[in-house]
């Protein structure tokens, strides 16, 4: 997991020495009562108001969520989708008193954000941060937040399952925790925590056909891009603006298409460096297998000179491209082998990027790369 999440975090990041440290495995049997009370002062309720100009009546839209505090100056952090694009957000604290925030930055794209408020009264401190990467299937895990507006709730249950590729989550996606413990709507950006009380993962979602199946960012996913979001507002990502899937041309014996080994371009972003270096995106569906094809455009081969064989070349490509870059992109198409170059822009904010804060079920992480 830890060598997927560094090939896909594009930006070198690093993080502060202000995380707080993880507490000694002596507190990891706690009876859960005592651990609720401990931690619960951590975790906020958040209520985000948006207005919505174009509409005449029913203008104003609420979401509600949750969040937890993360040091002693009053960093809040929680999920995107909760208070992106908000005119007014306001964090509530375990004891009810209320406080307007700011927001310092937002990530669509992984679906974290970060607050500030006030530095919090005495008694609410930060919370423990863990290791999303040492975290094993069966582990006890417990979730706080505010269901339906539902203040302070725990429920309790399992990791289910780990490095979950959520069905329907495009290219350029993380691999989030999986658990049973309850996740409603309100419980976005709240903590998923183990019995030590240390956060391994910010709850995101859930599948509403299942019972019990939700999802967690990893903490360290967080602990990577919160410096950033905190200095600019954003990740800044390098943006080629193109999306597809790995193919082998062992499919070519199917379809009995002309194919190579390398990356099946889909779909290009309009106005993207990939566009406007003329790169070709399909105009056939195909389904095969149960999987989704986009045939007719472009085979992306090698970035750099580096083939695109097998997805560990993939992503250490894709993982060592900047904003600023020059790229050498070679591409097959009917036949022919071209080479493209480009500039690589920063990579803007898209419309498949934003999630809805009405939805629990709605997936981050739309588009490519």
């Amino acid at each position: 997991m830890k060598r997927y999440l560094f090939s896909i975090l594009i930006a070198s990041i690093v993080t502060g020495n202000w995380m707080p440290s993880a507490i000694a495995n002596s507190d990891c049997t706690v009876p859960m009562p005592e651990l609720f009370h401990r931690v619960s002062p951590s975790v906020v309720s958040i209520s985000a108001l948006t207005l919505d100009p174009f509409k005449i009546t029913s203008r104003v839209s609420l979401a509600l969520g949750s969040g937890f505090i993360v040091n002693d100056e009053g960093l809040v952090l929680t999920n995107s989708h909760v208070v992106f694009g908000c005119q007014a957000i306001f964090v509530t604290l375990d004891d009810g008193s209320k406080t307007e925030a700011k927001l310092l930055g937002a990530d669509p794209i992984f679906d974290l954000a970060v607050l500030r408020i006030p530095h919090p009264p005495e008694g609410h401190i930060a919370i423990t941060l863990g290791d999303s990467d040492s975290v094993r299937i069966g582990e006890d895990v417990i979730a706080i937040g505010n269901p339906f507006g539902l203040e302070q709730t725990l429920s309790r249950g399992i990791v289910s399952g780990l490095n979950r590729i959520v069905p329907g989550s495009p290219l350029l996606t993380l691999p989030f925790i999986q658990t049973d413990a309850s996740i409603n709507p309100g419980n976005s950006g709240g903590p998923l925590m183990n019995r030590c009380g240390e956060v391994i993962g910010i709850n995101t979602s859930i599948l509403a056909e299942a019972q019990n199946i939700g999802f967690a960012i990893p903490i360290n996913v967080a602990k990577h891009i919160l410096p950033e979001l905190v200095k600019h507002g954003r990740v800044i990502r390098p943006w080629l603006g193109i999306s597809g899937k790995l193919v082998k041309k062992e499919l070519m014996n199917i379809i009995n298409l002309p194919l190579v080994d390398g990356f099946l371009i889909e779909t290009v972003d309009p106005g993207s460096p990939a566009q406007q270096a003329g790169v070709q995106g399909g105009g056939l569906p195909l389904t095969i297998a149960g999987m989704e094809f986009l045939l007719g455009g472009d085979i992306l081969t090698e970035i750099n000179g580096q083939t695109l064989n097998d997805p560990d070349n993939f992503l250490e490509a894709i993982g060592s491209l900047k904003v600023g870059d020059k790229v050498s992109l070679t591409l097959f198409r009917s036949r022919e082998t071209r080479n493209v170059e480009l500039t690589l822009s920063e990579r803007p904010i898209l419309p498949g990027d934003i999630r809805s804060s009405s939805s629990s079920t709605v997936l981050p992480m739309k588009g490519g790369f």
